[in-house]
């Protein structure tokens, strides 16, 4: 089963923004609340590693290496959150994966993955 579900990579010149989602559709709207959402990414021949995670009361954590540039967000209502990505440099390519964490259970769930390619 696919509990989540990205969308929205693409390319994008350096300097230029993208949007990425990411869809819950399988997740009943209750539990979708408890959970703290997140963005990974991995670059070939590298580590998966945090990008950016909102907890289910809107804290926000940002990697070094994105803050000022990223913006995570999620509409609770749709079960989505977001990630807008501005000032893109090349070294933001990779694939970039949906995370999940249920806040009272601590199971989790891993999107798929969605490419983004910065252009220099």
């Amino acid at each position: 089963q696919v509990h989540l579900v990205e969308s929205g990579g693409g390319v994008a010149q350096a300097g230029g923004s993208l949007r990425i989602s990411c869809k819950a559709p399988r997740t009943i709207l209750s539990v979708y609340w408890q959970k703290t959402m997140g963005w990974y990414r991995q670059a070939p021949g590298s580590q998966r590693e945090m990008v950016a995670t909102i907890t289910s009361s809107g804290i926000t954590n940002y990697a070094e290496s994105v803050k000022g540039r990223f913006t995570i967000s999620r509409d609770n209502g749709k079960k989505t959150v977001y990630l807008q990505l501005n000032s893109a440099k090349p070294e933001d390519t990779a694939v970039y994966f949906c995370h999940s964490l249920d806040e009272s259970t601590m199971s989790e769930d891993w999107g798929q993955g969605t490419q983004v390619t910065v252009s220099s």
